[in-house]
């Protein structure tokens, strides 16, 4: 066995070398730029401040110093993080409700349905994909300014449910994946357009839905730019709260050394704690992602 697989080495080509030798470097460049970052930040939540200066960066911690990180974190300002976390979960959630009752029936519209401005419907809604989210914040919070909603839960959920490349996703799926033959064999049984989306299409969609809700639920997560301006202070959600943590940090801001300071081993358990809901959604969902992902490779 072993002089086959030798033999098999000598007659692989210089391009099949070539091909093995890109593929090495990509998975050493992830794990110099991704994977060592992420277990240097497991490790340093289990530090004391001196030890994360003094030791090795990979030498591991210990429980005790994970234990006072986590209990100065959640003494901070009487426990204000678990308020962020509360607020970044009624934000997201909420935003993927109205996004789901939206994009759903809106893509499936335009795969499916035939009417006027269908075309230019969906050319808008590409369009607006290409914009930067950030070129959008003034404008929304113009809108927002104007209606009165600045520093009320809306000014970010409203926002946060505006999710065009949803619209796609599902107008991708709905347009390879259901075939337009089974909706018209509902329509000649007495179906109604509402009950044929609702009996045979929607049932077809759990691998869309499901794809929608998570890439919608970790961009409303992750935002950061628009509930700065639009929810300041108690309202806030997580990833704003680490700003503020991060600016009560002495080694970023020397002036908070005379106030309640942070250290960086609590800072990275709030990072920690900030991706873990994220993390876990993924996790038991990935299934319906990966189906997500695939429906639209062939087309019945």
């Amino acid at each position: 066995m072993s002089a086959t697989r030798r033999r098999r080495r000598r007659e692989l080509t210089p391009g099949a070398w070539l091909g093995r030798a890109t593929i090495v470097l990509v998975a050493v460049f992830f794990v110099v730029f991704f994977v060592i970052p992420i277990v240097w930040l497991l490790i340093a939540s289990g530090k004391s401040p001196h030890d994360l200066i003094t030791t090795g960066p990979f030498q591991p911690g210990t429980l005790a110093d994970l234990a006072a990180n986590w209990s100065s974190l959640v003494t901070f300002q009487d426990g204000i993080v678990f308020r962020w976390l509360g607020n970044s979960a009624y934000y997201s959630v909420a935003a993927l409700a109205i996004t789901l009752v939206t994009t759903i029936p809106a893509g499936y519209a335009l795969a499916l349905g035939d009417f006027r401005g269908r075309k230019t419907l969906l050319t808008t809604t590409l369009v607006v994909m290409l914009i930067p989210n950030t070129a959008l914040v003034l404008p929304i919070f113009l809108e927002l300014s104007a209606v009165h909603l600045i520093g009320k839960p809306l000014a970010a959920i409203l926002p946060f449910s505006f999710f065009p490349f949803g619209v796609y996703l599902t107008y991708i799926y709905f347009s390879t994946s259901v075939p337009r033959d089974l909706l018209d064999a509902a329509r000649i049984d007495g179906c109604g357009e509402f009950a044929v989306f609702r009996r045979v299409a929607m049932p077809l969609a759990t691998p869309v839905v499901a794809l929608v809700g998570f890439f919608s639920f970790v961009a409303n997560w992750n935002n950061y730019f628009l509930p700065f301006l639009t929810v300041p202070g108690k309202g806030s959600p997580i990833q704003v709260g680490l700003t503020e943590l991060l600016s009560n940090v002495p080694a970023f801001n020397p002036t908070a050394a005379g106030v309640t300071s942070i250290e960086l081993p609590t800072l990275a358990v709030a990072t920690l704690l900030a991706v873990t809901p994220v993390l876990l959604i993924f996790l038991f969902s990935q299934r319906f992602l990966v189906a997500g992902l695939t429906a639209g490779g062939t087309k019945e």
